[in-house]
C-alpha cells in the first residue's frame, strides 16, 4: 500500500490461478492463541489504546488524493459493533477528500503470528482500502528494506479481486519483483469477508475466508529477501485515488464510502 504502483497486466495474468501442485506442498501451523484483538463492542471512537492514526496529506507516495485526519467520528467511527473507516467528499482544498488511516503501532506490535480481519469493503471507482502491516522498528532501512506486508488491497475498478502482496529490497514493484497474488471474492461489499495471513520463520500464508490462497517461503537469504523476522505494526485504511487506486479516475457519486470492520484478531504462534 505504501508504494503499490502495480504493473497491473503482468500481476493479473501471473496471479490469476494456483496451481495445484504448489497448493498441496503448502505448510501450515495450526497452532495459535489468540493474544491480542479488538471486536468493537462499544460505541464512538476507536479504542485509543489499540489505535493510533497517521494524518496529512502528503500523497504516501501515491499520489492519493485523501487527507487522513486523527480522531475524528467523520472518518473512524465504532457503533453497533462494527468499525466504519470512512472516506468523504465534502472539503475544499487539501481536505476536499478525509479519511482515516489508523495504526496498531507501539499499541500492538508483532513478530510472528496469524491476523484475522473480518472486514466489508467500500464499493467505487477510486477506493482503495488496504489492510497492512509495516515495519515497527525499521531496523533494515527505510521502504522497502524494512518490508511491507499486504494482507489485502483492493482497488474500486478491479470489482472481483483482492491482492496479498510481499514487499522488500529484492522483491518490491518499482524493480517488477514483488511477490503478489491476486484472488476472485465474491461479494466484498454485501457481505464480511475474513482476510487473513499466517507469518512463522518459514513463511507468509495469505487466506481468504479460512481457504490459503498464496504462500510466500523464506528463502534464507537475508533480510534483503526476507526482513520478516522483527516486529511489524498493522494499519487499516481507504485511500482516494493514487497511482493504483485512481488509475480509471474517482467516482464523485460514490462519497460517503466507508469500509466496516467486524474485528481484528491477532494470535500468538505457539511452538
Amino acid at each position: 500500500m505504501k508504494r503499490s504502483i502495480y504493473c497491473l497486466v503482468l500481476t493479473w495474468v501471473g496471479c490469476c490461478f494456483i496451481a495445484t501442485s504448489q497448493a498441496q506442498s503448502i505448510k501450515r501451523h495450526t497452532k495459535w492463541k489468540l493474544t491480542w484483538s479488538d471486536e468493537f463492542n462499544y460505541n464512538g471512537l476507536p479504542d485509543s489504546t489499540k489505535w493510533g492514526y497517521q494524518t496529512g496529506r502528503s500523497g504516501w507516495g501515491n499520489n492519493e488524493l485523501q487527507f487522513y485526519t486523527a480522531a475524528d467520528v467523520n472518518n473512524a467511527k465504532v457503533e453497533n459493533g462494527k468499525l466504519s473507516i470512512t472516506a468523504r467528499n465534502g472539503g475544499s482544498g487539501d481536505r476536499q477528500y478525509t479519511s482515516a488511516r489508523m495504526i496498531t503501532k507501539n499499541k500492538g506490535d508483532w513478530k510472528y503470528g496469524k491476523l484475522e480481519v473480518s472486514a466489508m469493503l467500500p464499493k467505487g471507482r477510486g477506493l482503495w482500502p488496504a489492510i497492512w502491516m509495516l515495519s515497527t522498528d525499521d531496523e533494515y532501512g527505510g521502504w522497502p528494506e524494512s518490508g511491507e506486508i499486504d494482507v489485502m488491497e483492493h482497488v474500486g475498478y478491479m470489482k472481483d479481486s483482492i491482492f496479498g502482496s510481499l514487499h522488500s529490497k529484492t522483491y518490491n514493484h518499482v524493480i517488477g519483483t514483488q511477490k503478489t497474488k491476486g484472488v476472485y471474492i465474491k461479494q466484498p461489499y454485501d457481505k464480511f469477508h475474513v482476510y487473513a495471513i499466517e507469518w512463522t520463520p518459514d513463511n507468509i500464508t495469505f487466506l481468504l475466508d479460512g481457504k490459503v490462497y498464496y504462500q510466500v517461503a523464506n528463502e534464507h537469504k537475508g533480510h534483503e529477501g526476507w526482513p520478516f523476522d522483527k516486529k511489524f505494526y498493522l494499519l487499516l485504511n481507504v485511500a482516494v485515488g493514487g497511482n493504483w487506486g485512481g488509475k480509471e479516475g474517482v467516482d464523485e457519486a460514490v462519497f460517503p464510502a466507508a469500509m466496516q470492520v467486524d474485528y481484528v484478531r491477532m494470535y500468538e504462534w505457539v511452538q
